[in-house]
């Protein structure tokens, strides 16, 4: 791609607010600044304003097809439920081995990494030392990784087997149900690694443990007996009639004409993820928790709708705890029993694959609750750390979460958790995963009271947890062996150098991670500072400020910035006007006005200059209001605050509908042009006394005015190609809550700038510029169009394009008028603002 580098210093980066959710890695830590190969992968020039000239605005717009260069085509689709195993695509001139570990291709991406070859040569050794020693004992990574099929209850043809591994257990027996809860002829057997087994011959040809059962493991330790769901079980389930009700163990195995088959194979791989994050309980609208069969027939279709690609499913484990959304997972093999079954789960999945969705799985390893009557921590009756799933001491334990925490270097442990992920893809078709937590496990510090500076040697160092680093990348081997097109996303806030590098490299293996610094800017801005504050520069920097190699997921807002004691990004924007002002019936106040603008442009600028997939938290699309609070007894157990009021952007006469509209039409965009998967992202103007933001993202250019007041009639964009420019997406048109002031019916036609391949005499460094009417608080993305295509009728013209409305021309409301200056810009400043751009290996941009 095109790229600028520097030198130069960068802004100084935010001390983001601290996170409402009380976890560590979640509070983003002062200035992660990344940088790479000795110098910053940012920087900053100066460029001259320029000027345009003025469009109109009686249209009203949506993004349709337009004809452009063939896309690559990509991967077939999954036929079966089963993806077939095939061999990781390896570095063919670096393939990584015992005998070249101090020769990693991570080396020539970035060369500062050499300085700590000593620590990847020993991680990548512990890597293959661990690799191989599976393959000797286990026959192979994909063998050892389906326990789920060896431990727990099974049925087969001549009986029922149940295994569990205890080794601190002195006896043990298998009670339920199906012996009325004594034990005494259900003996277990104790083999030389700690597993305990039985097999229950079946009695008149049907297993002897019927199916949806309840079931429990009794062991003694000492003089003391214990009762606990069997840690491989895949139900759970508690009588909700008694308060405080321990959870029972399940026995599914339900017969062939009760189980689910999945009718759909999984989608392909998309170039960019466009994420929708929801949680099923509380995705209903009625002051209950919702199920997967209400979520996949009444959700889905609106995340469809919104043209989203990939839906993320949080607490789907099993947690005992409600309020801990998912985050402190007592059963890791069990579906959470609030929303329904295992079938019910497979029909959510199965019915998204349907709508060309693909789904993630919110996974939780970094932590377990500490619950013992109902969760693994029950397992640990204070043995020594080689035979629990846990660390002994402090280290086994997280004091900002009160939950424990793994032995990632014990055996059982990674059959546990890599049998964990093979049984959620094998059984459930989930399409990848989002890893809780990953800044916590990488260091055993666990970011707690740590700021990452950017140092490299607050990275690698003694501080790292290599036995978590080296589970990491043997989780990431295995998820890309058995399933090549699955998506892995990290949550890290350290900004750890190769996360998200391929493990053959010399990398943990993740496919991308969540750009965790972007929604605290935001929330800084909103909270922290008037209009006139905000700097475009440092904007552009928090939205670009990302390791050039390792991909990442943007978002303006998650489940994190809306939960109790925060707000929405809308709710901070508009807060109690909200209530009053929403209707479209009457005048927008100002308040409403600003908020609705800048919801649209938070979140449009966070997806197209922010990374490389996009994010968006269930509701938010349409400014969600007010917060998110899970029936607890400071709340009085109410679910008022516990659901998704679909009702606000259904009602016609309401404004959400605007920012529904303009999600859509955003996600639409990247349908079309496909801008997040393109490695060309270059800004060329951030104007501080203009407030204006230009930048191009693959073949689309952006113009985003973040001005409070002043419309500039005829302002200079810089860009790549010649030719002519049209709208492509306007967040001003009346579909989008807007005052209709940008012609969509209107050419720009390119003027050549400075001598060719001369760049410091171009305009801000591009080769050509083209001009623009651009109100206060809107962005506007524009296209260039295929001159030759249209000429012969094959392209596609304006009209087609923009989806011309009938509807009158709007007035210009009183707000607008006694607010808005027009201000012309015609070639009088020489003033420079800065430009930089983002790097990218992918040489054939240039």
């Amino acid at each position: 791609m095109l790229c600028i580098t520097s030198p130069s210093s960068s802004p100084a980066p935010l001390q983001p607010a601290r996170r409402s959710r009380a976890l560590s890695d979640r509070a983003a830590p002062p200035r992660i600044a990344v940088r790479s190969w000795g110098y910053s992968i940012y920087c900053f020039c100066f460029s001259t304003d320029g000027s345009f000239s003025q469009g109109g605005g009686n249209v009203r717009l949506s993004v349709l097809s337009v004809q452009r260069e063939a896309r690559r085509p990509g991967p077939a689709k999954a036929k079966s439920k089963f993806a077939t195993a095939v061999t990781v695509q390896e570095d063919k001139t670096m393939a990584a081995s015992k005998d070249n570990v101090d020769h990693l291709p991570i080396y020539k991406l970035d060369p500062k990494l050499e300085e700590f070859k000593d620590h990847f040569s020993y991680r990548m050794k512990r890597y293959l030392d661990q690799k191989c020693s599976i393959e000797k004992n286990e026959g192979s990574l994909e063998e050892f990784s389906k326990g789920y099929l060896k431990y727990g209850i099974n049925t087969n043809k001549d009986g029922t087997v149940y295994r569990e591994w205890a080794p601190a257990a002195q006896e043990a027996q298998l009670i339920g149900d199906f012996n009325d809860w004594n034990g005494a002829n259900h003996q277990m057997e104790k083999d030389q690694f700690g597993v305990w087994s039985i097999k229950i011959d079946h009695v008149k040809g049907k297993p002897a443990i019927p199916h949806n059962s309840r079931v429990k493991f009794r062991f003694r330790h000492g003089a003391v007996w214990a009762d606990r769901i069997p840690a491989w079980i895949h139900y759970a389930a508690v009588d909700a009639s008694k308060f405080g009700a321990p959870y029972d163990g399940v026995h599914w195995d339900p017969p062939a004409s009760e189980r689910y088959m999945f009718k759909h194979p999984r989608p392909s791989k998309p170039d960019a993820p466009r994420i929708y994050e929801a949680h099923v309980g509380m995705s209903g609208e009625k002051p209950a928790v919702s199920t997967y069969r209400e979520f996949a027939d009444n959700v889905l279709p609106r995340i469809r709708a919104n043209n989203y690609n990939t839906v993320q499913l949080m607490a789907v484990m099993e947690h005992s705890y409600y309020a801990s959304f998912g985050y402190h997972v007592t059963n890791f093999f069990a579906v959470s029993s609030r929303s329904g079954t295992p079938e019910d789960l497979k029909y959510l999945v199965d019915k998204a694959h349907s709508l060309g969705l693909r789904v993630l799985m919110d996974v939780v390893h970094s932590h377990a609750s500490n619950n013992v009557t109902d969760g693994l921590n029950g397992y640990d009756v204070g043995q020594s750390t080689q035979e629990s799933y846990f660390h002994t001491g402090d280290r086994g334990y997280h004091k900002l979460w009160d939950s424990r925490l793994f032995n990632y270097a014990n055996w059982e442990v990674l059959r546990f958790l890599l049998s964990n992920l093979r049984y959620w893809m094998d059984e459930f078709m989930f399409d990848g995963f989002r890893f809780d937590g990953v800044t916590s496990m990488l260091y055993h510090h666990h970011g707690i009271n740590v700021g990452f500076t950017g140092n490299y040697k607050e990275y690698f160092s003694l501080d790292t947890d290599v036995d978590a680093v080296v589970y990491m990348m043997l989780a990431n081997h295995l998820m890309h062996k058995i399933l090549p097109e699955a998506t892995v996303v990290a949550e890290d806030v350290s900004g750890m150098p190769v996360l998200c590098r391929p493990v053959d490299e010399g990398g943990v293996g993740f496919d991308y991670r969540l750009a965790m610094a972007i929604p605290d800017r935001w929330i800084d801005y909103l909270k922290n500072k008037e209009d006139s504050e905000w700097s475009m520069g440092e904007i552009a920097h928090t939205l670009t400020n990302r390791r050039y190699t390792e991909k990442c997921i943007a978002y303006a807002e998650s489940h994190d910035q809306s939960i109790v004691g925060d707000k929405t990004i809308a709710f901070l924007l508009m807060d109690k006007e909200m209530y009053t002002g929403m209707s479209d019936l009457q005048p927008a106040s100002p308040t409403i006005d600003r908020g609705i603008a800048l919801q649209k442009m938070i979140h449009f600028i966070t997806m197209a200059l922010g990374g490389d997939g996009y994010l968006n938290f269930m509701g938010n699309e349409f400014g969600h209001p007010e917060w998110i609070d899970f029936p607890r007894e400071g709340n009085n157990w109410s679910y008022d605050k516990c659901r998704r009021q679909w009702s606000l952007v259904d009602t016609d006469h309401l404004r959400y509908k605007y920012m529904d509209a303009f999600d859509q039409a955003m996600n639409a965009l990247d349908e079309e042009f496909f801008f997040l998967s393109s490695p060309k992202q270059i800004v060329s103007d951030m104007n501080e006394e203009k407030k204006v933001i230009v930048f191009e993202r693959g073949d689309l250019v952006f113009v985003f005015n973040f001005h409070p007041k002043k419309t500039y009639d005829g302002y200079k964009v810089g860009c790549d190609l010649p030719g002519k420019y049209r709208v492509a997406l306007d967040s001003d048109a009346f579909v989008f809550g807007g005052h209709g002031r940008v012609g969509h019916d209107v050419d720009h036609f390119t003027s050549p700038e400075g001598v060719p391949g001369v760049p410091e005499t171009n305009f801000n460094n591009r080769p050509n510029s083209f001009k623009v009417l651009s109100p206060p608080r809107t962005c506007v993305a524009y296209y260039r169009v295929d001159e030759e295509a249209e000429t012969t009728g094959a392209g596609k013209t304006s009209p087609e394009i923009i989806d011309v409305d009938a509807t009158p021309l709007k007035t210009p409301t009183a707000t607008t008028e006694a607010h808005e200056e027009r201000e012309s810009t015609e070639d009088v400043s020489s003033k420079k603002g800065r430009q930089f751009g983002r790097q990218s290996s992918d040489k054939s941009t240039k």
